[in-house]
């Protein structure tokens, strides 16, 4: 059995090659794809690792917009008079 650590490395790798090789677009709708095969993940094929895999892989388009997002709700621009 893997430890976290482990995990959190693999994932890593996995987040850096993704980001090397897939345009945006691509890896969003992949990601979209892996978190509906990991939902079905009882099916025989189809298995529960796939949520971890598109959650990070539609980190790697969300994150950086999320951040702006949050940090404009909870910074806003002080209006000049």
């Amino acid at each position: 059995m893997a430890t976290a650590h482990g995990l959190r490395t693999r994932l890593r790798r996995f987040q850096v090659r993704a980001r090397r090789s897939l345009p945006p677009g691509v890896r969003s709708v992949l990601g979209l794809l892996l978190i509906c095969g990991g939902i079905l993940g009882f099916l025989p094929i189809l298995g529960f690792w796939m949520l971890p895999l598109g959650v990070a892989l539609l980190a790697l388009d969300l994150g950086p917009g999320w951040k702006r997002l949050t940090t404009r709700i909870a910074r806003p621009r002080e209006r000049h008079r």
